[in-house]
């Protein structure tokens, strides 16, 4: 729900979630190898589970910063009134 104290110059979190997940991926392909390396195919399996996730969740957020902005009310749109109980 919309309470119109949101502030005007919000930034979206999408590059930091870019840079850890990249950063996450960075580490898991490193864990994959070394554990593969060192024959513990177990956690190289799960350092690659990992490894999958982090490219997956960057892939989404490239997705959604091709995305773009999306509309936002300004101030003069007041604040959306919350649902009356009485009325389903």
């Amino acid at each position: 729900m919309r309470t119109g104290s949101e502030p005007t110059t919000a930034r979206s979190p999408l590059r930091m979630r870019l840079w850890l997940s990249a950063w996450g991926a960075i580490w898991a392909a490193f864990g994959t190898a070394v554990f593969a390396l060192v024959g513990r195919p177990g956690w190289a399996a799960v350092c690659g589970a990992v490894l999958l996730v982090a490219t997956v969740d960057a892939m989404v957020i490239v997705h959604h910063m091709h995305e773009g902005a999306h509309y936002q009310p300004g101030r003069d749109v007041p604040p959306y009134q919350p649902p009356d109980p009485r009325h389903p």
